[in-house]
Order: C-alpha cells, then sequence, then structure tokens
C-alpha cells in the first residue's frame, strides 16, 4: 500500500544534529503517525515519504524553520525562586504562558535551565529549537486509517488502538 492521506504509517528513525552526533532513535518501536497534513510529523518528513510504499528508507535534514523553530530568547523568563517547589533541579519542567501573551494563548513547556539562592531561569524553547536536524527514516508499515483516527486526526497507534504519547515524566516525546 502506497502512502497517501488517511494512511497510517510507522517510520523507524535515527534522529541526529548537523555534526551527525545521535540525539534519539525509535529502536524497535515505531513512530506511527497519521499522514495527510494533520500535524503528526513534520511536514518534509511526510512530503519526503508521500507516494512510497513498505520498506522505502530516506535520509533528509530539516532546517530549523522546517522542524523545532529559530532559537528565541524571549522565550526566557526569569523567576523568584519562592514560586517553585522543594526539591527545584535543572532540567524539571513546568507549563506556562509567555510574559507578553494573553491567557488564551497556548501554554509552554518551561525547562528549568539554572537555579540560584533566590531566581530561577526558565526557558519555553523546545530542547531543540535553533537546531538543523538529520532523519534516517525507513518505512515499516502502512495501513488505512480508520474513521475514529480520521476524525480525531491522529493515529492509534500502530495496531489502531488509542495511544498516550507521553515519556516515563509524562512530558511529550519529538514524535
Amino acid at each position: 500500500m502506497k502512502i497517501e492521506k488517511n494512511t497510517v504509517v510507522s517510520v523507524t528513525y535515527k534522529l541526529s544534529d548537523a555534526q551527525g552526533n545521535l540525539i534519539e532513535e525509535s529502536g524497535a518501536e515505531p513512530m506511527v503517525y497519521l499522514h495527510g497534513g494533520y500535524d503528526g510529523t513534520f511536514p518534509k518528513i511526510e512530503e519526503a515519504l508521500d507516494g512510497q510504499d513498505v520498506g522505502f528508507e530516506t535520509q533528509l535534514q530539516l532546517e530549523p524553520s522546517d522542524a523545532f523553530g529559530d532559537y528565541d530568547s524571549e522565550l526566557i523568563k526569569i523567576e523568584e525562586r519562592g514560586r517553585f517547589p522543594d526539591p527545584l533541579e535543572v532540567g524539571m519542567q513546568f507549563e506556562g504562558t509567555p510574559e507578553d501573551g494573553d491567557e488564551e494563548s497556548d501554554t509552554l513547556i518551561y525547562t528549568v535551565t539554572d537555579v540560584a539562592e533566590d531566581k530561577v531561569v526558565l526557558d519555553g524553547n523546545h530542547p531543540l529549537a535553533g537546531m538543523a536536524l538529520r532523519f534516517e527514516l525507513k518505512v515499516t508499515d502502512v495501513r488505512e486509517a480508520t474513521e475514529e483516527e480520521i476524525e480525531h486526526q491522529h493515529a492509534h497507534g500502530a495496531s489502531g488502538l488509542e495511544i498516550v504519547d507521553e515519556d516515563e515524566d509524562g512530558a511529550p516525546t519529538l514524535h
């Protein structure tokens, strides 16, 4: 079956930075997404896979504008230490809204990047913002999407069953 709109695609991948340093790989569990502009993966990846079959392999580079965007220094916040729980460590994440955003704007995940005696530095950029990314992709499965998947606008896993795409800390993963 060819990859086209409203097919569910399973892809194994290796993600590296522009210097070839491995960032993440799918391992035995492929990335599964609903093909056809549903925001399941980056548009450049969909474009490269469109019309392909199981077994297709490719390598492509995504510039920051095609991936997680440019690094935005406006998304750095300095907050009072007292606003945060103990213990507080670099790398912890919190949900919040940008300073200049209104309450209806999207919330961001802020990562603690520094903790001083009375201040905390938070970064609302995605950890891969500003980076060119290299993907090695291999299509491992293609199937027709269920009506429910099309209605929900996302794949429910390789088998069609609903899945939750979070890591053990509850943070969204790269998919």
